[in-house]
């Protein structure tokens, strides 16, 4: 699993629930599918008591201790977001950044989103700024991985 380096500790959002200092929220066209992804695309385990179709519900995955990607049905993210109109499905509005340790994992993780079914956007490549590679995850989410050089 990646880990990502945040904040110390996470927060209390309520008096018998600990949640990540950041839950980044996306909208899923198929809970089961975007579970497998994520599981065995990127290596990323879930948290939560599984439902009737065996995905936890919540969908949450753990990026890091402080950081849950939620995934909601397109259906009810906007009990989320109100008014405000939720991007089409194909619609990038942001590139989600993995961080690897080394060019070798990049590649690696790369090979494994794309076997479980992640669109490749592109290929691994080395440029002045690092080694990286970007898909998008099967509802469209761009994503890279990427090994940066140490800042000098």
């Amino acid at each position: 699993m990646l880990t990502v380096p945040l904040m110390d500790s996470p927060i209390l959002i309520c008096y018998h629930c600990r949640m990540p200092p950041l839950v980044i929220a996306l909208p899923t066209d198929d809970r089961v599918r975007a579970h497998a992804f994520y599981r065995d695309g990127l290596g990323l385990g879930a948290v939560g008591t599984p439902a009737e179709d065996g995905v936890p519900e919540p969908l949450q995955v753990v990026v890091s201790d402080q950081v849950h990607l939620m995934l909601i049905p397109r259906g009810g993210f906007g009990w989320v977001t109100g008014d405000h109109e939720v991007a089409a499905p194909g619609t990038s509005e942001c590139l989600l950044s993995l961080p690897a340790a080394d060019d070798a994992e990049v590649d690696a993780v790369f090979a494994r989103a794309e076997a479980a079914g992640a669109t490749v956007v592109g290929r691994p490549v080395t440029r002045p700024w690092g080694h990286l590679a970007t898909f998008a995850d099967p509802d469209g989410h761009l994503w890279q991985v990427i090994h940066a050089p140490a800042q000098s």
